[in-house]
């Protein structure tokens, strides 16, 4: 009888982790072996209870012999938390130390690396155009989710958060009222097309692809947390080939540039929301 996936001893669920990862990798192309194995566990663990298996080994077996499971596994692995305005005082700082330079540009192009399901992607869509500057911005969003790149691309989102959404907004300085963005569909709010014009959605997957342009300002927050020391090197170099001269970059609030190859390669605009100008 199989035991609860529960009882299974520590050193066995290791072990079937890390051959799940590698056969998603050989068979699929999915590389997901160097993100960091507490949340991986963790996110294994629910999927498991979702899809009612007893092991990280019957998830294996499903994954590779039933083709409607590799979504449900990429998306428990790579959907990210994310809101609009999340860390509003990012938002504010960007408008206050990165906005006025952008001013001078004639075209601005923005790289929203692992935007999942789009909130903050249309926070800074909404900012720009305060700001005067969406019409000459075009912004790249990408995920390597596709079902999270499908919502965002869609624009919509559950009333019930537009309240919460709302407060974060004004905190990051927002001009005008958020309803004028949006509107209600029975229980879901529709953003404007307007916000959806100058944005590109697309799959990319930054532990395996390669840079695609070059970018005066890239967004990647929230989403080095999820990788090892290795992987995350690796992704700060694409981050930081992929920046312009003098360009501008966003992480988490739980990330940095510190103690990477890169760290005297930025400028720290802003320590406590992490805003970096690349220098060199």
């Amino acid at each position: 009888m199989t035991r609860p996936a529960a009882d299974v001893e520590p050193g066995l669920e290791d072990l079937e982790l890390r051959l799940l990862l590698e056969a998603v990798f050989q068979f699929y192309g999915f590389d997901f072996r160097d993100y960091a194995p507490s949340s991986l566990r963790r996110r294994v663990r629910h999927l498991m209870r979702d899809e009612n298996l007893a092991s990280i080994s019957a998830l294996q077996d499903r994954v590779l012999h039933d083709p409607t499971a590799l979504p449900l596994l990429v998306h428990a692995l790579s959907v990210g938390v994310t809101s609009m305005y999340r860390d509003p005082g990012f938002f504010q700082a960007f408008r206050e130390r990165v906005v006025p330079v952008l001013r001078t540009y004639p075209l601005v192009r923005v790289w929203h690396a692992g935007c999942s399901t789009g909130e903050e992607v249309y926070s800074m869509a909404a900012l720009l155009e305060e700001e005067g500057l969406y019409e000459r911005s075009r912004i790249y969003a990408t995920d390597m989710n596709e079902a999270a790149l499908k919502k965002a691309a869609g624009g919509i989102f559950p009333l019930a958060s537009m309240r919460e959404h709302t407060s974060r907004y004004q905190s990051a300085g927002g001009r005008r009222s958020f309803s004028e963005y949006y509107t209600v569909r029975d229980r879901e709010v529709a953003f404007h097309r307007r916000l959806r014009r100058n944005v590109v959605f697309a799959q990319h997957n930054l532990v395996t692809d390669r840079s695609f342009n070059e970018f005066n300002v890239i967004l990647c927050r929230n989403v080095l947390i999820y990788f090892n020391r290795p992987l995350q090197e690796r992704v700060h170099r694409l981050l930081y080939e992929s920046l312009g001269r003098l360009a501008y970059l966003g992480l988490g609030s739980k990330e940095t540039v510190q103690f990477t190859p890169f760290e005297r390669s930025y400028q720290v605009l802003d320590p406590q929301h992490k805003l970096y100008r690349k220098v060199a």
